[in-house]
């Protein structure tokens, strides 16, 4: 199986780590990992990295996300989404008006406390572990930023519906940004549906499904699915090396900038590129230099 990026369209169930599971055995290959978790009941775009692939999906990790959500205001749950026991529970009839002013307000760089059945950790242990073990614990709230924050529909109600596209950098917990736009009008919300829809450049309708790739798998022609690293980094500037320079980027050699293309103050990082296309490695500037972060080829 050669090495490259596999994008699947998780089904609402599963957790990240089975969708993984699963894709091993189909792809046949161990080395595997994805590039940001969704939890069990969300769907919408899996980013896998497969082979030396794995290497580089750090680069796709951080980018920016697209999702869309449906919240149900006026409830909450332990968990914030539908899949938990419902805590909180009060009629918040609130207009589609008042919702849209809430949501831009959240747009820009805040602060936002990551919930208790998020995988971060604390102390070294990952909070939904300490969840299930009925303990809360204090966390500390971190930056993120949302770039957009669209209402797309709105049912008023006594428990209004609201369903939103949101662009997010990494890292933003899309139930707590729910609850938050709910609390600041004196309620409680809960996710009832979350769709990725993209990660950076990789879209959702370029992923497979667990079924297409079963039966991919079974006619032999899984490796087909792949995305070939060069194009699953897009998000990344890319630089095209000669052939003699390209040997070289194979074997970690550091160069000045410029003789690699890359103009300073550029920090990276940046793909190289062979004559061909084909990715070699990515490089970052510290200083004049261009230096590997990974090399690939």
């Amino acid at each position: 199986m050669p090495d490259g990026f596999l994008l699947v369209d998780k089904p609402g169930g599963w957790t990240s780590h089975d969708v993984v599971a699963r894709c091993r055995r189909l792809m046949g290959e161990r080395r595997l990992g994805h590039a940001g978790t969704l939890d069990p009941m969300a769907t919408g775009l899996l980013v896998l990295g497969l082979g030396r692939a794995t290497r580089l999906l750090r680069f796709v990790q951080h980018l920016p996300k697209v999702y869309r959500a449906v919240a149900v205001l006026g409830v909450a749950t332990d968990t914030l989404d539908a899949d938990g026991a419902v805590l909180w529970r009060r009629p918040m009839p609130v207009t589609e008006e008042e919702v849209r002013r809430a949501g831009a307000r959240f747009v820009g760089v805040i602060a936002q406390v990551p919930p208790m059945v998020s995988a971060r950790r604390v102390e070294g242990r990952r909070l939904y572990d300490l969840a299930r073990e009925g303990k809360e614990v204090e966390r500390e709230a971190r930056p993120v930023e949302v770039h957009s924050f669209e209402l797309l529909d709105f049912a008023p109600s006594e428990y209004p519906e609201a369903t939103w596209r949101i662009r997010c950098s990494s890292g933003t917990y899309i139930r707590t940004l729910a609850d938050d736009l709910a609390r600041s009008l004196g309620g409680r919300a809960h996710l009832t549906a979350l769709r990725r829809l993209s990660s950076g450049s990789l879209r959702v309708g370029q992923a497979h499904t667990l079924e297409g790739l079963e039966a991919a798998a079974a006619a032999g022609r899984a490796a087909e699915a792949l995305l070939d690293p060069a194009e699953a980094l897009a998000d990344l500037p890319a630089v095209r090396v000669t052939t003699e320079t390209a040997a070289a980027v194979c074997h970690g050699a550091v160069f000045p900038a410029p003789l690699l293309g890359i103009t300073p103050p550029a920090a990276g990082p940046h793909r190289v590129l062979d004559p061909g296309g084909r990715l070699l490695a990515v490089y970052r500037v510290e200083g004049k230099a261009a230096r590997p972060e990974v090399v690939v080829a």
